[in-house]
C-alpha cells in the first residue's frame, strides 16, 4: 500500500496569507519526501471561491525541482476550461521536468463561480470531459492525429513534446457518483474513493462495482482512497484537532457549492461531490468515522478496517496535511507520526506478501 499526501489548497483569508501557504506547502511536499511518502496531490480552484492553486502543473513543476522520487498527482485538473491540447502539452512537459513522475486526475468541474469566471457552459462539463479525455489520450500516445468532436475540432496535428511514460502517464478519473466509477471501469482508468462524499457504504457500493467491471474487461488498474488523518499520541486531543479543522473546511467547502449565477447556461450542474452538503456539514461531529483519526495505534486498526471493507483494494491512501487552515506545524506532527509509526505496519506487510508470490 502506498501513501501521499493531497492539498486543494483551501484558503481562509482571516488565517492565511497566500505567500506563506504556497511556500509552507511547498515545504511540506519536500517533508513528504524525506518521510517517505510515495505522493502528493494537487487540486486546482479558482477565483477565491474555495482555494488558491489555479494550475496544478505550474506547482508541481516547481515541487519536481526539489524532489526525486515523489509521484506527482493532479486531483484534480478541470477539463471545462481549457483546450485538450494545451492540457496534453502542460503535463507532458511535466512529466519531462519530473523525469516520468505525472499521474494525471481529470475531473469534469463542479463550482458555479469558476463556469461563471470563465464564461464556461456548465451543461457541456460532461461531454466536454469525455472528449478531452480522448484527445489527451491521443496526443500522447499517436504521432499525429486529427479529431472532429463535438466540442473541439482540428486538422491533423502531432502534438509536442511527448511525455516520459508509455504508453502514457498514468490517467485517474474523478469518481463519485456510480456513474462514475461504471465508466472508469469499463475503460480500465484508474479511480478515486473519497468516502466522506457520499457515505461509506454507497461508496464501496460503487468501488465494488468498478472493481468487478475492471476484472471481467480484463483491466489492471489503481485505486486511491482520500481521507481525513489527525493524528496524536493522546486521542482526545487528535479529536478535539480534528474537529476544529473539519468543520472549517466543510463550512469553506459548502460556501464554494452553494454559489449560484443568475444566467442559467452558466449554473453548474448537480455536483455528486457537493449535493450532499448536511452530510460535509455534519462531519464535526463524526471526525472518528469519516477519517483517521487519534493515536498512531488507533491509525493501524482503522486503516485495516478501510482496506477490509474494500476488500483489500486500496492500493494508496493520502491524506490532507493542511485542510481547514490547520498549521503546518500540526500538519507535520501528523506527517511525522504517520510515517514513523503508521506506515511501516503496511510498507512491511507489502514487502511480505510480495515475497510469498514470488
Amino acid at each position: 500500500m502506498d501513501f501521499g499526501i493531497i492539498s486543494l489548497f483551501d484558503f481562509h483569508p482571516g488565517l492565511q496569507q497566500e505567500v506563506p501557504y504556497y511556500q509552507q506547502t511547498l515545504q511540506t511536499a519536500k517533508d513528504a519526501e524525506a518521510l517517505g511518502f510515495d505522493s502528493i496531490w494537487i487540486g486546482q480552484e479558482h477565483f477565491y471561491t474555495f482555494g488558491i492553486c489555479p494550475n496544478p502543473a505550474v506547482f508541481l513543476s516547481a515541487v519536481a525541482r526539489e524532489t526525486t522520487r515523489l509521484r506527482l498527482g493532479t486531483s484534480v485538473a478541470v477539463t471545462a476550461f481549457d483546450h485538450p491540447l494545451r492540457r496534453a502539452e502542460d503535463f507532458a512537459v511535466l512529466d519531462i521536468v519530473s523525469n516520468g513522475r505525472l499521474n494525471l486526475g481529470l475531473g469534469r468541474g463542479a463550482i458555479p463561480t469558476h463556469f461563471e469566471g470563465f464564461g464556461a457552459d456548465a451543461r457541456e462539463s460532461k461531454g466536454r470531459y469525455e472528449e478531452a479525455i480522448e484527445i489527451i489520450r491521443r496526443a500522447w500516445t499517436e504521432e499525429r492525429f486529427s479529431h472532429e468532436g463535438q466540442y473541439w475540432k482540428f486538422p491533423e496535428l502531432s502534438v509536442s513534446p511527448k511525455p516520459v511514460q508509455q504508453p502514457h502517464p498514468p490517467i485517474w478519473r474523478g469518481t463519485v457518483s456510480e456513474e462514475g466509477f461504471v465508466k472508469a471501469g469499463e475503460e480500465g482508468t484508474n479511480a478515486f474513493v473519497v468516502p466522506w462524499s457520499r457515505g461509506e457504504k454507497e461508496t464501496q457500493r460503487n468501488h465494488a462495482i468498478y472493481r468487478e467491471l475492471l476484472a471481467s474487461k480484463g483491466h489492471k488498474a489503481k485505486t486511491t482512497a482520500v481521507y481525513y488523518v489527525f493524528l496524536d499520541r493522546d486521542h482526545q486531543t487528535a479529536v478535539r484537532e480534528a474537529r476544529e479543522h473539519m468543520v472549517r473546511y466543510a463550512e469553506l467547502n459548502n460556501s464554494a457549492a452553494s454559489r449560484r449565477t443568475s444566467d442559467d447556461s452558466l449554473r453548474a450542474p448537480k455536483s455528486k461531490l457537493f449535493e450532499l452538503k448536511d452530510r460535509l456539514a455534519s462531519m464535526g461531529d463524526r471526525v472518528e468515522s469519516v477519517g483517521i483519526v487519534g493515536t498512531p495505534e488507533r491509525a493501524i486498526e482503522r486503516i485495516k478496517e478501510i482496506k477490509e471493507a474494500y476488500g483489500d483494494a486500496i492500493d494508496e491512501l493520502v491524506f490532507y496535511p493542511h485542510a481547514g487552515a490547520r498549521s503546518y506545524e500540526l500538519g507535520m506532527k501528523t506527517m511525522k507520526l504517520f510515517a514513523e509509526e503508521v506506515m511501516p505496519a503496511f510498507k512491511s506487510e507489502a514487502k511480505v506478501s510480495d515475497a510469498v508470490r514470488v
